[in-house]
């Protein structure tokens, strides 16, 4: 994830995105690169990034791809803000990459776009944070690599905070009395994105609810999220959210330009806040909503896939294996040597000495104590319907629980294509 980019949309919730591959449809075209000569076996691979805003790490995934000499690898490196348009776009066409990184979602899975690792991952398997694995698992199969995980919480100015005479929130209630406490004429209290869309999943978790129960069935439309959202509603109407920012949340500059004295964020702006404000700010997760929820906090966090239509596939999964398996000190590099992400190898993770103090141990002891990681059958149209409950009951002034039932349509539409 990003901290610095300059664009302005939210790559959380967009890059997320598989829009071409509802389990219906699935992607009928063949990709690859053409095969074209190259390296010591002959093999041009391509590999699909976005763009990271944390400088070094264009050159950093160059570097390590440089390394590597069975394949001539080549970086695309998206800077566009429709990453993900592009990369489905593209993987219909013969110029498809041979591996990618994105999110878990099912119906890349079920279209057959990405292949089964399983073989890559099964000797290190006991080493992937659990959580990792199972969202990356379908039918015991798993697809894809994490390559790092991404905890996202509020961060604080402790400064404001205690000269308002303000506790760090623990409630939704709290927060929204903080909120108002902390509004001054320059400064807003409380900054959580344009258009919210960041703090969608967290409201669930925080609700003591989830996107999806076992059997794959609706878990989200409780009376505690309809709590939260009725709340998040009287937040948004309050005058105390920063609305109309520069940025949107991923990007730490609101916080640390003082337009806040409170933002949802990421662990990986951390060293760019630490530069900016020396140790004047904290983090804490979103705050539990209701009497029977608990504070969560959103693990989001970016994987890489091999493109099973390719035509390299076997090269591209060795590339993969060499570099997100093999190479401690690479993966140990992409995760703490630009912004700060927890590597979700438990060995590398309790290596990882910029992890072991201050805020960015008190963000890890948050991700271990208050963290959900994505529910692999939780899709692209799932995520934009239950955007919509935001949109219409937080930003518009729809009833809740009609804004629920309006989502849960789409919601079990969706599921009955995946799950039958």
């Amino acid at each position: 994830m990003s901290a610095l980019s300059n664009s302005t949309w939210d790559r959380r919730n967009v890059l997320r995105a598989a829009m071409g591959l509802a389990a219906a449809g699935g992607l009928a075209a063949c990709g690859g690169n053409n095969g074209r000569g190259g390296g010591a076996s002959g093999v041009n691979l391509t590999q699909y990034f976005h763009a990271y805003g944390e400088q070094g790490t264009e050159q950093a995934i160059k570097r390590y791809a440089k390394a590597y000499d069975k394949a001539n690898v080549t970086t695309q490196w998206i800077t566009s803000s429709d990453f993900e348009s592009k990369l489905f776009a593209t993987l219909l066409t013969d110029k498809a990459p041979d591996l990618f990184e994105f999110h878990p979602q099912i119906q890349l899975v079920r279209s057959g776009q990405v292949a089964d690792l399983t073989d890559l991952v099964a000797p290190v398997k006991s080493d992937f944070n659990p959580a990792d694995i199972t969202s990356h698992t379908v039918d015991g199969k798993i697809y894809g690599v994490r390559m790092i995980d991404d905890p996202q919480f509020f961060f604080y100015r402790k400064s404001l905070l205690e000269q308002a005479k303000v506790e760090v929130p623990t409630t939704l209630d709290e927060l929204m009395e903080a909120a108002a406490k902390l509004t001054t004429g320059k400064v807003k209290g409380l900054y959580m994105g344009n258009d919210l869309h960041s703090v969608n999943d967290t409201l669930i978790w925080s609700a003591g609810a989830q996107h999806l129960d076992a059997k794959n069935e609706i878990a989200y439309h409780t009376d505690g999220v309809v709590e939260g959202l009725k709340k998040m509603r009287k937040l948004f109407t309050s005058g105390d959210l920063l609305l109309g920012a520069p940025t949107e949340s991923w990007d730490p500059s609101s916080f640390t330009q003082g337009l806040c004295a409170i933002q949802f964020c990421g662990m990986w702006a951390m060293p760019a806040i630490q530069e900016a404000l020396g140790d004047d700010w904290g983090v804490f997760p979103f705050p539990k909503t209701v009497d029977s929820g608990k504070q969560s906090v959103y693990n989001g966090g970016w994987s890489m896939f091999v493109n099973a239509k390719g035509k390299n596939v076997d090269a591209a999964k060795e590339y993969v294996k060499w570099l997100w398996i093999d190479q401690k000190k690479y993966q140990e590099d992409w995760a703490t040597s630009y912004g700060f992400h927890i590597p979700p190898r438990a060995s590398l993770a309790q290596s990882a000495t910029k992890l072991k103090s201050g805020n960015a141990a008190e963000g890890v002891r948050l991700f271990n104590e208050f963290g959900h990681f994505d529910n692999i059958g939780w899709t692209q149209a799932m995520r934009t319907a239950f955007e919509d409950v935001f949109a219409n009951s937080v930003r518009k002034d729809m009833d809740p629980e009609a804004a629920l039932d309006k989502c849960d349509t789409v919601v079990n539409r969706e599921l009955k294509k995946l799950f039958g």
